[in-house]
Order: structure tokens, then C-alpha cells, then sequence
């Protein structure tokens, strides 16, 4: 019998556990593409979220943040720098390359707000659910008809 390790289908979805639905979304090609930059997805409240993305290096101009549908896109590209005040590099250990991050987000589920800080790119999101989609409590009766008002139309 063979044992599958589904907990990568887990790290790129923020307030749901979908997972057959994500099987026909997994991307095609090299899994190693996807693991920059990296990030981290944590659960703050009952209904709220973070998403932590290491991307050392980038400025607030150098990143842009898409809420589109259900589907969260963080992008990350460097401005070329002129050839003469390029740093001349002995080893080079930090990326600077472009990337994009999709995270697939459960319905209602916002983006609150976004920071930068010691090179830490950090979302809140919040699952807020409208009222008439909240589940509710159904009192149980004691089982006696209750009566009913009859109304006669002239």
C-alpha cells in the first residue's frame, strides 16, 4: 500500500482544507520553482490569518499584492540598476530574482492589510462570514403541536 504525503497541497491555501479540489490546480514542471521565496502561514485568531514571505532585498516598490476572486498574487521584481553603480559582487547568497506567489483563498476571506518590515512581507487576512451563512442554533421542541392561528378572508 502506498502512503501519500498530501501536506504540500495544504501550504499555498489560507482558511479551507480543499484538498481534491487543489489536485486538478497543482502546477506542472519543477516543484524546486516554487519554493522561492520562502513563507510561512499561521493562524492568529479564530478567523484570522498571516502570511509571512521572506523577501530580503525587495523594497515596497519593488513588490506588488492582487486580491483577485479567491486567488491572493504576490509578485516581486527588482529595478535594473545602471551598470556603474551595480555592486561588484565576491559571493552573492541573497536572491534578487523575480517571482510570483499564488495563495487560493476560501470564500469570504480578505486581505486586511500588508507591511514591510526587516525584510518580512506580511499579509492579514480575515474570514468574515455574512450572517445568512453563519450556522445557527435550532432550538428542539417538546414534541406538542403547536396551535395555529386560523385567519378567514371575506
Amino acid at each position: 500500500m502506498r502512503n501519500f504525503d498530501f501536506s504540500p497541497f495544504y501550504r499555498s491555501t489560507v482558511g479551507f482544507d480543499r484538498l481534491f479540489s487543489l489536485l486538478d490546480q497543482l502546477p506542472s514542471g519543477d516543484a524546486t520553482a516554487q519554493s522561492y521565496p520562502p513563507y510561512n502561514i499561521e493562524r492568529t485568531g479564530e478567523d484570522t490569518y498571516r502570511i509571512t514571505v521572506a523577501v530580503a532585498g525587495f523594497s515596497e516598490e519593488d513588490l506588488s499584492i492582487e486580491a483577485r476572486e479567491n486567488t491572493l498574487t504576490v509578485k516581486g521584481e527588482k529595478k535594473p540598476v545602471a551598470e556603474e553603480a551595480q555592486p561588484q559582487y565576491l559571493y552573492r547568497g541573497i536572491a534578487a530574482r523575480a517571482f510570483e506567489r499564488r495563495f487560493h483563498l476560501a470564500d469570504h476571506v480578505e486581505v486586511r492589510g500588508a507591511s514591510l518590515k526587516h525584510g518580512l512581507l506580511h499579509l492579514d487576512l480575515v474570514r468574515e462570514i455574512p450572517e445568512n451563512k453563519r450556522s445557527r442554533s435550532i432550538p428542539i421542541g417538546t414534541g406538542e403541536v403547536t396551535p395555529q392561528i386560523e385567519t378567514t378572508i371575506n
